[in-house]
């Protein structure tokens, strides 16, 4: 390696100057690095590798690294570095897995020097040694960190982390020998360069892999990673473990962290995806950024500062093909369009208002601060800048408190553990939790379960007391009389043929049957009884109507005077033999399609007749069956439960559909189902319902319901015999090469569903151990063991 015409020293910060500004690349850059002295930037990717001078108005192109007419994967850099001491070394992580140093002293086109080819995997990191002129570090995505002495053609020491890729690796800036290393797995490994054999100390940083970590340039022990989980943690490495003193919450994965120099708590961080803008963070404030460039398309792969000694100049290299000299001065400043006012609900209702101080009226004396108003931090001894200081942004917050017991959710968890969703048949079911509903204080959703009852029961199945067991108990305990069929009554019935009835008897309100209710529906074959029929009736006859003031009631004293009654002479003239239930005599069913109004088996009307010559006309059997479909009623359903669903009662609206069934489900699209039953699922299991929650997901249809019982379940097989794990890929143990799962009772290999006790691990085909199990408790291979299949 040819000697280096100067060393460079470090400039004052004065020294530097310039403006915002950025040049087009011919490709996307991987990395940037920078001088010692700050008038040169090395960019380089896969397609990429040159040198630019920084001037004062603009990027020029100095010096093309990638020559020859076929450049080799050796030119395909994952990252760069410049040394900070030899203003003409750099070195570059290929992605074939050579490390290669470039020596910019050559008098040759091609500046290459040496060329390390140990590592079997792409290099993701090279790091020179920042007092060592000839000392460089690598870390391979192979998992091993190499250490090279630039005077020699091979490595001299290998570190392997015992773990997946490295991600980076970082000489301490304070400390000679002390490196760091991030991995893949989460972990942070420290070494003593001198020491290959074993890390100083290793802890775990990050859930994921972690991408970055930097050396703070004046604090000695802090370090700060960045990983996956979008987090930046700053640790204390001067204890005896690695402590946690601050941590940044970002927006998205954290590619790359450099600590701003001069400026003890600022750093900057670019994500690796998703976020293309550059933050620059005050770890002591984490949740807003100190300041952001936002001037990048694409994702940015590379930042550093352009001066060890000037924080206000950033340089960063984009996907995007853009090289980038950002201003300090000219950074967005987050915290000036922060809004000071703000609402919040709490879980049991609370509300929580922000607003500024000036729009809410409070005492004169108030201060923002105790001790006094402080508009900057205690630890500042000289008159701060205040471009390098967050805007004072103050809001008073006023917490308005709502009764607690407005807003119990005890409700919730009983109608949850009380409801019924099957195994009774569905009037049941609908009644059960109707009542359940009614007991709790909720009369919409117990009236709603009732009306789902009536709209959706098989009327040829009634569970509750149907229509002449309401009008007995409103009647008293009248005796039912012979019936009559509707036929017979002619159209004179409205007229001259009425019913008489005494003048001096009082009309019984009890026996007041209305309209509204009850009709007769000509293409009914069977007379049958409707739920919920109590209430108004209208009873139509031939081609007349009978007047409310025709239907009558006899005094509960006369009740047992008579206990048969004829028909009213000046009516009809009986002709057939009355009987319980009588079927319609032949000359009356060729006669049956006469009459529009009377269905096919017409329905019986008893006739009672009181003392004095009035008669009542009461009803024996149902006269009818509902002649709306189940279907009608399933765009209403449909809209009542988006309406439960909306006022935030995901449970009744999941309850009705797995009550409902079949007969709602197709009417609502399975997107919606899914999130009712997720919104529904997860209100239970913050409640700790265990049992409902599984109980709602086996009762549900949506595919991606019901695999959640089984998501992140693992089955573990070992062998019987030999107790290793199982490769799942047959019934042969590979080790042992005995059968794995042998029934206890026929010593078959058991194919199919297995079961065992927990206790011998002895089992075998289900049927078998249960039938076993029936006659003896001992278990069937003999071990001893008193099994029990539950």
């Amino acid at each position: 390696m040819e000697k280096m015409s100067r060393v460079t020293t470090a400039h004052s910060s004065s020294a530097i100057s310039g403006r915002t500004m950025f040049c087009h690349l011919d490709a996307p850059a991987n990395a940037i690095s920078v001088c010692r002295d700050a008038t040169q930037v090395v960019v380089a990717g896969r397609n990429i590798f040159k040198i630019y001078a920084l001037e004062e108005e603009q990027f020029v192109e100095k010096l093309n690294l990638r020559v020859g007419r076929k450049p080799s994967l050796n030119f395909s850099c994952a990252d760069v570095m410049w040394h900070q001491m030899e203003e003409n070394l750099l070195a570059t992580a290929a992605t074939n897995g050579a490390v290669v140093t470039w020596n910019l002293g050559k008098p040759s086109r091609n500046k290459q020097d040496q060329l390390f080819t140990e590592h079997k995997r792409t290099v993701n990191k090279v790091c020179f040694h920042p007092t060592d002129v000839y000392m460089l570090l690598s870390g391979s995505q192979d998992g091993f960190m190499k250490c090279f002495d630039l005077r020699k053609k091979e490595s001299v020491s290998t570190f392997s982390g015992q773990s997946e890729s490295v991600r980076d690796v970082q000489f301490s800036i304070k400390d000679y020998f002390t490196f760091a290393a991030t991995f893949e797995n989460g972990n942070v490994q420290v070494w003593d360069i001198r020491r290959p054999d074993r890390y100083e100390r290793m802890f775990t940083a990050h859930t994921g892999p972690v991408f970055c970590c930097d050396w703070h340039p004046d604090d000695r022990g802090w370090l700060a990673t960045g990983g996956r989980d979008k987090m930046v943690k700053v640790w204390d490495m001067t204890t005896n473990r690695a402590k946690e003193i601050y941590c940044v919450q970002t927006i998205a994965s954290v590619a790359r962290v450099k600590w701003r120099p001069e400026k003890k708590f600022h750093l900057a961080t670019c994500s690796m995806m998703v976020d293309h803008n550059i933050y620059v963070w005050d770890v002591r404030r984490p949740f807003i950024p100190f300041a952001t460039f936002e001037e990048h398309k694409d994702v940015t792969t590379g930042i550093v500062w352009r001066h060890q000694h000037d924080p206000h100049f950033l340089l960063s290299g984009s996907k995007d093909s853009t090289l980038y000299q950002h201003m300090f001065k000219d950074a967005t400043r987050p915290v000036d369009k922060a809004n000071p006012e703000g609402l919040c609900f709490g879980l049991f209702g609370d509300l929580a208002f922000a607003a500024k101080e000036s729009l809410i009226s409070s005492d004169a004396n108030r201060k923002p601060y105790p001790g006094g108003d402080r508009r900057y931090p205690i630890f500042f001894f000289k008159k701060p800048d205040p471009t390098e200081q967050f805007a004072h942004v103050s809001s008073a917050l006023s917490v308005f408190e709502t009764d607690l017991d407005s807003n119990r959710m005890d409700w919730f968890v009983k109608t949850a553990q009380l409801y019924l969703l099957c195994g009774k048949p569905f009037a049941e079911l609908c009644d059960h939790n109707a009542k359940v509903a009614r007991e709790l204080k909720r009369p919409q959703v117990s009236t709603t379960w009732t009306m789902l009852r009536i709209m959706f029961s098989d009327p040829a199945n009634p569970t509750t007391p149907g229509l002449n067991h309401s009008l007995s108990n409103k009647l008293g305990t009248l005796p039912l009389m012979n019936s009559f069929s509707m036929k017979e009554m002619g159209p004179g019935m409205g007229t001259e043929s009425r019913l008489e009835r005494s003048k001096g008897e009082s009309r019984q309100d009890n026996a007041h049957l209305e309209p509204g209710i009850l009709h007769i529906s000509n293409n009914n074959e069977e007379n049958e009884e409707t739920e919920g029929s109590e209430g108004q009736a209208e009873y139509m006859f031939g081609d007349a109507e009978l007047d409310d003031d025709d239907l009558y009631s006899m005094e509960h004293e006369n009740q047992t005077e008579e206990q048969e009654c004829t028909l009213p002479q000046e009516a009809f003239q009986l002709r057939h033999e009355i009987m319980d239930n009588p079927s319609a005599p032949e000359h009356l069913q060729q006669d049956k399609a006469d009459s529009p109004h009377v269905s096919g088996n017409e329905a019986e009307v008893t006739c009672l007749t009181p003392i004095e010559s009035f008669s009542l006309i009461s009803i024996s059997q149902p006269l009818f069956s509902p002649h709306l479909p189940a279907s009608f009623f399933c765009p209403i359903v449909r809209e009542m439960l988006s309406y439960y669903a909306e006022q935030g009662d995901v449970q009744m609206a999941v309850s009705v559909l797995i009550v409902l069934g079949d007969r709602i489900r197709k009417e609502i699209d399975d997107l919606t189902q899914e999130h009712w039953y997720m919104s529904y699922i997860d209100l239970l299991q913050r409640f700790e319902l265990w049992n409902v929650s599984n109980e709602v997901i086996k009762l549900s249809t949506c595919s991606a319901i019901t695999c959640l019982n089984q998501a992140s379940t693992t089955l573990h097989i070992n062998c019987s015999n030999c107790k290793r794990p199982m490769s799942n890929k047959g019934w042969i143990c590979d080790r042992c090469h005995q059968c794995a799962s042998v029934c206890a009772v026929c010593h078959h290999v058991v194919k199919g569903l297995f079961v065992w006790c927990q206790g011998c691990s002895h089992g075998g085909h289900l049927e078998h151990i249960m039938n076993w199990l029936k006659s003896s408790a001992h278990c069937p291979a003999g071990c001893g063991h008193l099994c029990e299949y539950t």
